[in-house]
């Protein structure tokens, strides 16, 4: 949505600045006047082509977005001025492009602005749960405990990624490596070895010829191989970016043995980590449904999710749809059910996050220690396929001569 910049007075002919999202200006005229605002002037910002693709790689780190969070909510926890605080952070920052962001908003709350009004308008670092989240604490004015609850689920959620991530550097690494290498002797060790062998004139066997064949197919076409390869790249990041191709694949990863239960439990840990925090923020359950929904980060669970707001608002339960579907665990609903009845959900909601985050722990730990002695006998039968198709007829052709 475009950014509307706005000069108006307040309830106390005080004259104020700053910057507005809105679908459309009279959208954003309508917000205003919801605020008690008299608008001077309401003009739509432009942003660049250019400034807009830079930002894609200035991206914050989450590891920055964490710290942050922390040190605002310590900034308001000391009843520290808002705008002063800011000015704090932003000498204390050392991203480059976060340090930028934050003097942006502390420009735009001194011109008047809500933080969470100035941060709506950085969506490519905050999220709308990071907005909605803020914007619940300044309205039931606890922004200092939201911020700081805020803060302590975002560093949790920074080290399930992190542990995550970090098991899974090792194999990638490894697959990575023994493709790099197995690609350059294709294309340029194995024709010098092969030709002393195809000039012999030797009968071969079958592994031999098959490993040549490959190695000539390889040579030859390498270049259309490459072109091929980052076409189905694009092609594939293109499918994604459509409704219908994200589904599928959504729907693909969680099948997918041993993989898909471990993106299942990792989306019902952020379904409940996210939940839990905007209740306790103070958001209203169905808005907070929504919210989720988008942040999930899988179509299947999303339409779940809104589904189950729609279920709320119709003053349904909120089990109602998890109870309909296979991809919801049924211990989960059913805690789900029992927390909503007796007045306890976001208790529910914590212990579920909790429990499976441990899940998750375990199923990485253990994930890595079976890939690790897989790849090994991969690489042993890859390498052990090369002496067998190369080393032993030279062997033979030298006993022959």
């Amino acid at each position: 949505m475009p950014y509307f910049r706005y000069k108006a007075t307040n309830q106390d002919n005080q004259n104020i600045e700053g910057m507005i999202q809105a679908a459309s200006a009279e959208v954003a005229a309508e917000l205003l006047e919801d605020r008690n605002y008299t608008i001077l002037s309401l003009t739509e910002e432009k942003r660049s082509l250019i400034g807009q693709s830079l930002k894609i790689f200035n991206r914050v780190k989450s590891k920055d977005l964490v710290i942050f969070s922390r040190q605002l909510s310590v900034i308001i926890s000391a009843t520290i001025p808002l705008v002063q605080g800011l000015k704090i952070l932003v000498n204390q920052t050392e991203s480059k492009v976060l340090k930028s962001i934050i003097s942006e908003i502390g420009d735009d709350v001194e011109g008047g602005a809500t933080l969470s009004a100035a941060l709506s308008r950085h969506p490519e670092v905050f999220s709308n749960f990071f907005i909605n989240i803020i914007r619940a604490g300044e309205t039931s004015g606890k922004l200092d405990e939201v911020l700081q609850y805020l803060a302590d689920q975002q560093e949790k959620d920074y080290d399930l990624s992190s542990k995550i991530r970090g098991a899974m550097i090792y194999p990638i690494f490894i697959v990575a490596g023994l493709f790099v290498v197995g690609a350059v002797m294709m294309v340029s060790v194995l024709p010098k070895l092969t030709a002393v062998l195809i000039e012999s004139g030797t009968a071969l066997p079958l592994t031999t010829r098959i490993l040549i064949a490959t190695s000539n197919f390889l040579s030859s076409y390498y270049l259309g191989l490459i072109v091929v390869g980052v076409l189905l790249i694009v092609g594939f990041r293109f499918a994604l970016s459509t409704e219908s191709g994200r589904r599928i694949w959504d729907m693909l990863i969680l099948k997918v043995p041993i993989f898909g239960p471990l993106n299942q439990e990792i989306v019902i840990v952020r379904f409940a980590r996210s939940l839990n925090t905007l209740m306790t923020g103070g958001v209203a359950l169905t808005k907070s449904l929504e919210v989720v929904s988008e942040v999930v980060g899988n179509t299947i669970y999303k339409e779940i999710i809104q589904e189950t707001s729609d279920e709320v608002e119709d003053g349904n339960p909120i089990a109602t749809a998890l109870l309909k579907s296979s991809y919801v665990p049924p211990m989960v609903s059913q805690m789900l059910n029992l927390g909503e009845k007796t007045g306890r959900l976001e208790e529910i909601l914590d212990k579920i996050a909790n429990f499976y985050t441990r899940e998750v722990d375990n199923k990485v730990t253990n994930l890595v220690s079976l890939l690790e002695p897989v790849i090994m006998i991969l690489l042993g039968v890859a390498v052990g396929g090369l002496v067998a198709a190369i080393l032993l007829p030279m062997y033979n052709l030298a006993l022959n001569m």
